[in-house]
């Protein structure tokens, strides 16, 4: 796993969460009884956790001038190591939920004025960034206790029958599993699942072809905690671990130059980066990042999952043709911080094989014996025409209308939809890396793209799929 060391970074220290003052059980946050955080709860009922709900300042921002980027890129990342500080000072006990979030509140203070007042240098200072540094505790569902063999059991041969009564999983063979995994609710038996895929019908000047790009299943180790999309110029800027695929020198100081002089992993020669956070057993072993940055250091703990298949596709529109997309376009799909932000800008898809007329947003799934873990990113595929990002990475592209159709203003574009396929154990634990306050949450799952196909091989792509042909 290869950590490139560069001149500027933001470090952090977290370590995987332990025990406080009241009961840490293996849910991924600091757990309430009886005299918990939260009025009026009762020790008759089961534990909560609790996490720092924080409102989202890089969301917000709709105009970033170019002079003010490095500036407010570099504090919108210190807003996110604030928040994993002292989620981590929360979990251990080492703080009290009101100190601890009056202290952030002037921490983020600060960094939200910083993050104005370079914005006003570059013109006018947006409204409302002031009153964005409050937090508050958000609870949610805690996790069985670990060391229940019986669950474990019953969770390995529900997965087995893919019946209704599936438990949540724990780590297969009955080992404890580890701390800070997804809680009981986080689980569904994909067989409970009624069928919900539905998808527009073509129309008359449809786009029905496609156009696959094989790029292999990071065989080469291409890992990091960066995202040079969100936080360029910052070590660890995701605070979890990415699985890269495409571009083989992709990290938080790539540029638009270094990434057209990269290699590639692809075997049509597309320089494009694809990355996703990695999925992992939680099964209590140290992995190669066990102490470092993005993984046990931000509570991402547990074996790596390799995928079984990597499936990169992109297709056509039921209403139109498509559109060259700009090289360097960037795109991310769903939300690293769903689980606080809301759903607004959620977009995962979890499934089994054999079931994916079924996908899941906000639960994992417990697949029957012979299933596989599915996990699909279906990127957004219409845009502005004009921008190649914008300031929150969000309003310069846009999901199709229900019935395929771009809105007023945006052209379609080939749809980037990638499918990532795990072999996991009947019964086993497993989560997907996140930001330490978000708790593995199934709905914080994304995916992250960089365009860097080089024109001719762009505009095979749109051939094809205007054509109506399958192109590899």
């Amino acid at each position: 796993m290869s950590q490139k060391g560069h001149k500027r970074r933001l470090r952090t220290s977290h370590k995987v969460l332990a025990t406080v003052s009241a009961l840490v059980l293996g849910g991924g946050g600091v757990v309430f009884v009886a005299q918990g955080a939260f009025a009026g709860q009762d020790s008759r009922t089961a534990p909560v956790t609790a996490t720092i709900d924080c409102p989202d300042v890089g969301d917000k921002l709709r105009d970033v001038p170019d002079q003010a980027k490095g500036e407010v890129d570099k504090n919108l990342a210190q807003l996110d190591t604030q928040v994993a500080d002292a989620y981590q000072k929360l979990s251990t006990g080492r703080a009290r939920g009101d100190a601890l979030l009056s202290g952030l509140k002037d921490q983020r203070g600060k960094t939200i004025s910083a993050i104005g007042d370079a914005l006003g240098k570059a013109g006018s200072r947006p409204a409302g960034l002031d009153g964005m540094s409050s937090c508050k505790l958000k609870q949610a569902a805690a996790a069985d206790p670990a060391d229940d063999p019986a669950a474990a059991a019953g969770a390995r041969g529900a997965a087995e029958q893919g019946g209704a009564a599936a438990a949540a999983p724990q780590q297969a063979g009955g080992a404890p599993q580890a701390k800070g995994g997804p809680a009981r609710s986080d689980f569904v038996a994909i067989g409970t699942v009624k069928p919900n895929v539905r998808t527009p019908a073509a129309r008359g000047n449809a786009s029905t072809g496609s156009f696959a790009v094989n790029c292999g299943r990071n065989e080469n180790g291409h890992f990091n905690p960066d995202n040079v999309i969100v936080a360029p110029g910052v070590s660890n800027g995701a605070h979890h671990m990415h699985d890269y695929v495409g571009n083989k020198t992709t990290d938080a100081f790539s540029t638009n130059n270094s990434l057209a002089a990269s290699g590639t992993t692809c075997t049509n020669g597309d320089q494009s980066t694809y990355y996703w956070p990695v999925l992992r057993l939680r099964d209590g072993r140290a992995e190669r990042d066990a102490k470092a940055p993005g993984g046990g250091q931000d509570a991402n703990v547990g074996t790596i999952l390799k995928p079984k298949q990597v499936t990169i596709e992109f297709k056509g529109n039921p209403t139109s043709k498509v559109t060259a997309m700009p090289r360097f376009l960037r795109i991310i799909t769903g939300d690293a911080k769903s689980f606080t932000n809301g759903p607004g800008n959620a977009n995962a898809s979890w499934s089994c094989t054999g079931f994916e007329n079924r996908q899941l947003k906000d639960k994992y799934p417990v697949c029957p014996k012979g299933s596989d873990v599915v996990r699909t990113f279906t990127f957004q595929s219409c845009w502005d025409g004009r921008n190649t990002d914008s300031a929150n990475h969000r309003t310069h592209v846009d999901f199709a209308k229900k019935d395929g159709s771009c809105k007023p203003g945006f052209k379609a574009i080939p749809q980037l939809v990638q499918r990532i396929v795990y072999s996991v154990p009947p019964g086993s634990r497993f989560a997907v890396d996140s930001f330490p306050e978000q708790l593995h949450k199934p709905v914080t799952d994304h995916g992250d793209f960089i365009n860097v196909m080089s024109n001719g091989l762009m505009s095979n792509a749109v051939r094809c799929i205007n054509d109506g042909r399958a192109c590899r």
